[in-house]
Order: C-alpha cells, then sequence, then structure tokens
C-alpha cells in the first residue's frame, strides 16, 4: 500500500528542514487545522443542524453576516486563543484586534483570518472556504494595531481551506505551495498535490462582468482583447469563469492556469478596492507567487504594499504570470 504523507508528518518534515521554524508554529497550524475540520462539518451538515440564513446583522465592512460567519469566527477564536502561540488575532469580522485572554501567556506569531470567505454562496451549496495569514511579532507582547500592519513578503505562511466537494487544504510556509485533501474516514489532511505550479500563460479569465461600465481604461481593453478571441489583437479564444468566492477562484488558478481579476472601479468611489489586504489579498498573493504566478493591485505588488489598516481594501490580480505581467504593463500606459 501506498504511504499517505499526513499534514501533521510533512509540518514536522518542513519544520527538520527549517531552522527558524519551532513547535510551536507546528502547534498553530495544527489548531488552526482543527478548527477547520470544525467549520467543515458544519458546512457539510447545512439545513440539518440550522447553520444556513441570514444572521440579521453586519460585520464590518457593512455587509450582511450569515450565521455561518459569525459560527466560523467564533470556532476559530476559541481554538486558538487558549494556546500560548499566540500573541493577537484579526478577523474579518470583527472591527478591532482581538486579544488573547488574560489568563494564557501570550506567543510569538499574529493570525489575520477570514472565517468564512464566499459566504454568500452557502445558501445555495456552492464552495465556501476560510483563508488564514501568519505573521510573526516579538514574543509575550501586547500587540497593538500597528504590530499587524506589516507588509505581506513579511508573512510566515498561508493558507486556505476549500469547503467543497472534498475539503482541501493549500497551504505555504514560502518554500513551494502544497495542497492536502480531508480523509473523512480517519480525520486527517493527506498531501495529494504536491510542489503545486501555475502555468505562466492561460486562456482563461475570471472577472464579474456586471461591473464592466465602472472599469479603468486599462482593465476595459485587456477584457475587450480577451473576448474578440481569434480575430483580436491575442489571436486565440478564452473562456470566462466567475464563482464569485475568491478561495473557489484560487483553488482553480492554482490547479490549471488562469487569471483573476477583482480591479478597481468607480461603482462606490469611496473603496479603494473591493478586498480585504491583510486576510485575503496577502495570504492569497503569496501562495500564488510561491506557485511561481503573480499578484497586483494592476500597478504595485500585493506583497511590497505597506498596510494602513487592518481592513484596507485593495484592488486584485492575480494569477498566470504573463497574464499578470500584460494587465500591470496596461495600467503603467494608461498612467
Amino acid at each position: 500500500m501506498t504511504h499517505k504523507v499526513t499534514l501533521t508528518q510533512f509540518i514536522i518534515e518542513q519544520q527538520r528542514a527549517l531552522s527558524d521554524v519551532s513547535g510551536t508554529f507546528s502547534l498553530l497550524l495544527n489548531n488552526i487545522v482543527t478548527a477547520c475540520k470544525e467549520i467543515s462539518h458544519l458546512v457539510n451538515q447545512g439545513a440539518l443542524v440550522g447553520v444556513l440564513g441570514s444572521a440579521e446583522s453586519e460585520n464590518v465592512q457593512g455587509e450582511e453576516q450569515k450565521k455561518l460567519d459569525i459560527i466560523a469566527h467564533d470556532i476559530m477564536v476559541k481554538s486558538l486563543n487558549w494556546t500560548g502561540c499566540l500573541a493577537g488575532m484579526a478577523s474579518e469580522e470583527i472591527d478591532d484586534i482581538i486579544a488573547i485572554p488574560g489568563q494564557y501567556p501570550r506567543g510569538k506569531y499574529l493570525v489575520l483570518f477570514d472565517p468564512l470567505d464566499g459566504s454568500s454562496n452557502i445558501d445555495v451549496n456552492l464552495t465556501v472556504g476560510t483563508i488564514f495569514s501568519i505573521l510573526r511579532c516579538e514574543p509575550g507582547i501586547e500587540p497593538t494595531t500597528a504590530d499587524y500592519l506589516r507588509p505581506g513578503h513579511e508573512q510566515v505562511c498561508a493558507g486556505f481551506v476549500l469547503y467543497g466537494p472534498s475539503t482541501m487544504l493549500i497551504l505555504t510556509t514560502g518554500q513551494g505551495v502544497n495542497g492536502f485533501t480531508l480523509d473523512q474516514e480517519i480525520g486527517e489532511f493527506i498531501l495529494t498535490h504536491p510542489a503545486i505550479t501555475i502555468p505562466e500563460e492561460t486562456s482563461e479569465f475570471a472577472i464579474n462582468m456586471s461591473n464592466q461600465r465602472f472599469w479603468e481604461p486599462a482593465m476595459q481593453r485587456y477584457v475587450e482583447e480577451c473576448l474578440q478571441g481569434v480575430e483580436g489583437p491575442r489571436g486565440k479564444n478564452f473562456n470566462m469563469r466567475w464563482l464569485a468566492s475568491l478561495v473557489a477562484e484560487v483553488y482553480r488558478i492554482l490547479t490549471r492556469g488562469g487569471v483573476f481579476m477583482y480591479p478597481y472601479d468607480f461603482k462606490d468611489p469611496t473603496k479603494a478596492g473591493r478586498l480585504r489586504l491583510m486576510y485575503e489579498a496577502n495570504p492569497m498573493a503569496f501562495i500564488i507567487e510561491q506557485a511561481g504566478g503573480a499578484c497586483s493591485t494592476g500597478r504595485e505588488r500585493i506583497l511590497d504594499i505597506k498596510p494602513a489598516g487592518i481592513h484596507q481594501r485593495v484592488p486584485l490580480v492575480l494569477g498566470s504570470k504573463k497574464e499578470v505581467e500584460r494587465i500591470v504593463d496596461y495600467h503603467l500606459q494608461a498612467g
């Protein structure tokens, strides 16, 4: 029988190869994974356990919260706040940073997370997920917001869990990208997609076309060229996809290439972009770059942005490297 590499074994072996990674880090990852297994179970149960539907409330961004948004947030916090691994946390669902209760020791890591990405899909049984980002901090401190506001290239680890037909974990610690599938019978994530790489070129793009009239000229140009197909300047046909779930879009790109775009638009001029830098764009950019892709606002590399706030929004273009570079070039040409 072929030996199956579990996530636990994989993490321990990576820990041995990296001098600056400790058992504390492995414990932290293990607790994140445990929380995600619990969320996965609730997502799979759905209406059977009464977790679908609106919570009749809004999060800090003014978006409608689903019941599972709040439940998933609570699961993450309760799974992580007692471990002694963390100095603090930040979540999409809470305005302020989350302090570690006084009775627990403080560790040397910070975790930022979107507990249930794509939750607008939950009631129609489409793919959702959990995104997380891990940063280092000074051991034992009581962190302030400023301690979290670090550019994405300082991330220690990033990952997301996909709650789809199977539950999958995509993970990077800066040594490439690997995918794990949850074996429900034994309750373990098993390495199924080692050393994931993204093709440099693609003929597939993902964008919300309903916002086209609000886009900047550079994005208008790129999409129009794709839509012209073999008769246009690109000389080939493109397929378009849109799932309205960042975790699902990124997973598709990791497995078969493509480019995902949520560009700046004029629909709401008060917002600098749609997606949150710290717990959506940064972890996804880390993963995409580690898999050989690229990630940009259209004008700036995502991982180089110095954050101004925990819930800062940015435009996001990610995926196959040559397509992202083309989009950036069009933005630079437009000024």
